[in-house]
């Protein structure tokens, strides 16, 4: 691969917080810099809010649901929202490049995840204006009716795999519902969520609405998941990090969802189209280098298919070409040093304990390119490993996928479910009934057959066990976002 060695970030990048729709200096006047994973190096530095700053963003939201925003109705919400996709799109390229600095991930990549954020804002643009009660019939003495109002401030702790993506898919149905915003990004990407709020703004969403906190998550998140103002709090991240913010939320009374982690099977029966089965794997794993929360990390194939599997997973796999995001590299980095060390010292292990590591296996940067500073890690798979290996059971969040071989569609529903999560599961089969055996019997949000990722913007995305609760995505997502009022009158 041939490196440009453009990668220069856009002017114009923000570095404050927004607040009641003013970009404004912290109150910690600490700050911190954003890298860029591929090279190592710092691009921009962005200010570090505090618990006062928290305050500052729940008071100025609470402020504007009692009054713009709860004055404007449903279809001034819509057009809103609406705006906001288009604005999205007109300003792709630099967000997509953005994002790519901040995370690591490649340009093709981001250039779909901003598409994706756009689209979250387009869909429930056109839910928006439909949020309509039910009317219960309780004979002719009485009215009995339902309104769906908002449930009031609502806090969104992002995680660092998917910044805006991640930001649109909560920001988008909350303000749908009539709900104002206070966003907590990672520490390590919080750019594309502050540029958002430009967005936003330019869209005709009024001050206070949709406020962004950067900071760590010590001081803001922590603050702000248990602050007495906030109704709801969006979580997406680890399960030892949910289920700290479960009980900050509990102290107040406040609702939840969480998206936890993952450790999802794609599950390849004797009958599966082979090669649809390896490009679906190879999608499932090494997308976003395996930092994707529905990663499918796990390989449970039957013996008979496994050598032929193998043989073409382990080619495909060793011809990735790992470089830079912006010069759309096959694989791009780890987000940070932090992850680097966490995913290669899993691999490490592996290695020590005599795993077989038929492919990958080092944390190096390809120095040909200027990037042996970065925080790299080769496309790897280590075969043959038993049900409680720690490959198996443990989230590594990084580009390793764990290969178990079972005897029988039976067994690989069993291996499937050994898990403490329950994220996703992907069957690749020719029988349907074993595919629908499969998706009943997989204790899991979403079930894929034969393919991997499927779905979108309306398809319901969650977990159950370890994984959490509660639905992003399509309608089911507005759950979270409005509260059920029952009316009933005596006429």
């Amino acid at each position: 691969m041939t490196s440009s060695g453009n990668w220069q970030a856009p002017e114009g990048i923000p570095d404050k917080l927004i607040i009641d729709g003013n970009w404004i200096a912290s109150n910690s006047k600490d700050s911190t810099e954003s890298i860029d994973p591929a090279t190592g190096t710092a691009f921009v530095s962005v200010q570090l809010g505090n618990a006062n700053d928290v305050d500052h963003a729940v008071e100025s939201s609470k402020r504007a649901l009692k009054s713009d925003w709860r004055g404007a109705t449903p279809v001034q919400r819509s057009r809103i929202l609406a705006r906001t996709a288009a604005l999205i799109r007109r300003d792709a390229e630099v967000l997509a490049r953005v994002e790519t600095l901040d995370s690591g991930k490649p340009i093709r990549e981001a250039r779909g995840d901003v598409e994706t954020a756009a689209g979250y804002f387009e869909y429930y643009a056109g839910i928006a204006d439909k949020l309509q009660g039910d009317s219960i019939p309780l004979g002719p003495d009485f009215m009995s009716f339902t309104l769906h109002e908002p449930v009031g401030v609502t806090a969104h702790i992002i995680p660092w795999n998917f910044p805006l993506v991640t930001t649109a898919r909560g920001a988008a149905p909350a303000l749908a519902a009539g709900n104002t915003c206070v966003i907590k990004p990672a520490l390590i990407t919080s750019l594309t969520a502050l540029m958002l709020a430009n967005i936003l703004k330019e869209a005709g969403l009024p001050d206070g609405v949709y406020n962004v906190v950067t900071g760590r998550g010590s001081e803001v998140g922590d603050h702000l998941t248990s602050h007495p103002d906030v109704a709801h709090v969006t979580f997406t991240g680890s399960v030892t990090t949910g289920i700290s913010v479960m009980k900050s939320a509990a102290d107040t009374i406040a609702s939840t969802t969480m998206e936890l982690g993952g450790k999802s099977p794609v599950v390849v029966l004797c009958d599966a189209n082979i090669d649809a089965a390896v490009e679906g794997t190879m999608k499932a794993i090494f997308m976003n280098a395996g930092q994707v929360c529905s990663s499918g990390s796990r390989l449970v194939i039957e013996r008979a298919v496994h050598a032929e599997m193998m043989e073409k997973l382990v080619e495909k796999a060793g011809d990735l070409q790992m470089g830079h995001g912006l010069d759309d590299a096959d694989l791009g980095p780890l987000v940070s040093k932090n992850q680097q060390k966490t995913v290669s010292s899993y691999v490490d292990d592996a290695r020590a304990r005599g795993c077989s590591i038929v492919v990958g296996g080092n944390a190096q940067g390809p120095s040909d390119m200027g990037l042996e500073n970065g925080f790299f890690m080769q496309p790897t798979i280590i075969d043959d490993l038993s049900q409680s290996d720690r490959l198996v059971q443990e989230e590594i969040f990084g580009p390793v996928l764990a290969v178990q071989i079972v005897d029988s569609a039976e067994e690989a529903i069993e291996a499937a479910n050994n898990t403490p999560f329950g994220l996703c599961g992907g069957i690749y089969t020719g029988d349907v009934t074993k595919a629908l055996r499969f998706a009943r019997e997989m204790e899991a949000g979403q079930i894929f057959i034969n393919q991997y990722f499927a779905g979108g913007i309306p398809t319901p995305f969650g977990g159950v066990k370890n994984s959490g609760f509660g639905r992003e995505k399509g309608l089911a997502a507005l759950a979270s976002y409005y509260q059920v009022k029952c009316i009933t009158a005596r006429i």
